[in-house]
C-alpha cells in the first residue's frame, strides 16, 4: 500500500506530505477498527523480542525516532505499527514556529534527508500524549531563544512538565538547527547542565529515567567525555545518534541544503559510535541506537555494534510502515542478543 502511496506523497513538498501522514495516522489511531486493523498488518507480538532497559520493559527493540511526531497527536496510530517505543518531540517549554521554509529536502539517491526544521512544536503546555502499547519516551530541548546559561533550568523545567507523559525523558543537546545547542556538548557545559537534571530527576517520584542524545560530529574523547559525565550523575542511557552536519555520502546538489542529515549516508557513523560507547563502557550503559536504519540488516547491525534499543525515522520515510514488521520478523530469526559486531571502516 505504501509503494503505491509513496510517489504520490513524493510529489509534495516534503513537510506537507510528513503532515499529511501524520493525519492519516493520528485519524486511524483514534478510530477503533482501523487502529485494530493496523495491528493486524504490523504489530509482531512475541515474548522473544521483549526487551528490559533502564528499568522498563519494551515489547520489542523498535522504536521511533525524536521529530516525527513533535506533538504526540499520532501516537495511538503509530503505536499500531508495530513500534516498541515511540519517542515525541522535541518539545520546548513555550511554543515555536522552527525555521522558515523549506526547511526538508528529501535525497532519494542516497536514501538520505535533510533538515533544519528547529522544534516547532505547541509548547510543553499542549502536550497531551495518550496512553498506547508502547513505551512513551519525550524528547526536551532548548527553546531557541534561551540563552546557555539558563538552558539547566530549562531543561529542568521541563523534565518536571513532561514526566507524567513519559516512560523515559530523552536530553536533546545535539540539535545542528538550533543556535548554540551543540555548545551544551562541550565540558564546560555538560558535566553541571547533566548534574543538575539528575539532581531534579532524583527529586522526583516515582523515578523517570532520563537519556541524552549525542550528536555524531563529535570525537571519541568528546563522546568520552559526554559518557563519562552522564554516567557520574546516573543518567540512564544514550542515544546515538542525532543527524549530522556532515554531507559526505551526498550528491553535489544536495550539499548545500542547510541543517542536519539523516539516513544512509550516517548508517556507518552512527553504528561506530555505538560500538566505541559499548566497548568503553564494556556493555554497562544502555545504548538507543539511531542513524541509517533502512531494513532488517542495518537495524541487525546497531544491535551488534551495543544498541539496546533502536530507532527508525528516514527509514520509515523511504520505505514505510512494513519496515518496523520486518525488522521485528528479522530480529526473530536471528539471534540478535548474541550477535558480534566487527566494524570496517568505509
Amino acid at each position: 500500500m505504501y509503494e503505491t502511496l509513496r510517489p504520490l506523497l513524493f510529489r509534495l513538498d516534503p513537510e506537507t506530505a510528513h503532515h499529511l501522514t501524520l493525519a492519516l495516522l493520528k485519524w486511524g489511531g483514534d478510530i477503533a477498527p482501523t487502529r485494530e486493523m493496523l495491528r493486524a498488518m504490523f504489530c509482531v507480538d512475541d515474548a522473544r523480542l521483549h526487551v528490559n532497559a533502564f528499568g522498563l520493559q519494551f515489547k520489542n527493540p523498535v522504536g521511533l525516532a525524536a521529530g516525527y511526531d513533535k506533538n504526540g497527536i499520532a501516537a495511538r496510530g503509530l503505536a499500531a505499527l508495530g513500534f516498541g517505543h515511540i519517542e515525541i518531540g522535541t518539545v520546548t517549554r513555550l511554543p515555536q514556529m522552527g525555521n522558515e521554509k523549506p526547511r526538508v529536502w528529501r535525497v532519494p539517491e542516497a536514501h538520505a534527508l535533510v533538515n533544519r526544521m528547529g522544534f516547532p512544536n505547541a509548547g510543553v503546555d499542549k502536550l497531551n500524549v495518550p496512553r498506547v502499547d508502547a513505551r512513551i519516551g519525550v524528547n526536551i530541548g532548548k527553546g531557541k531563544d534561551t540563552p546557555l546559561e539558563n538552558a539547566a533550568d530549562e531543561y529542568v523545567t521541563l523534565l518536571r512538565a513532561v514526566r507524567a507523559h513519559a516512560d523515559y525523558i530523552a536530553i536533546n543537546v545535539s540539535s545542528p538547527n538550533t543556535h548554540n545547542l551543540r555548545a551544551l556538548q562541550t565540558r564546560e557545559w555538560t558535566e553541571p547542565l547533566l548534574k543538575e537534571i539528575a539532581d531534579a530527576r532524583d527529586a522526583l517520584s516515582p523515578r523517570v529515567p532520563v537519556l541524552v542524545k549525542i550528536a555524531p560530529d563529535l570525537s571519541f574523547d568528546e563522546i568520552d567525555g559526554i559518557v563519562d559525565a552522564a554516567r557520574d550523575v546516573n543518567f540512564d542511557g544514550i542515544i546515538a545518534t542525532n543527524t549530522t552536519i556532515s554531507r559526505e555520502g551526498l550528491p553535489d546538489y544536495a550539499k548545500n541544503f542547510a541543517g542536519g542529515m539523516s539516513g544512509e549516508p550516517l548508517r556507518a557513523r552512527a553504528t561506530q559510535i555505538i560500538h566505541h560507547i559499548c566497548e568503553t563502557t564494556r556493555g554497562e550503559f544502555p545504548i538507543i541506537g539511531v542513524g541509517g536504519i533502512r531494513d532488517a540488516n542495518s537495524a541487525l547491525e546497531k544491535l551488534g555494534a551495543g544498541a539496546t534499543l533502536i530507532q527508525i525515522f528516514t527509514g520509515l520515510v523511504y520505505g514505510g510502515p512494513r519496515l518496523v514488521k520486518e525488522i521485528n520478523q528479522a530480529l526473530l530469526r536471528e539471534p540478535f542478543r548474541e550477535r558480534k559486531f566487527v566494524f570496517t571502516p568505509t
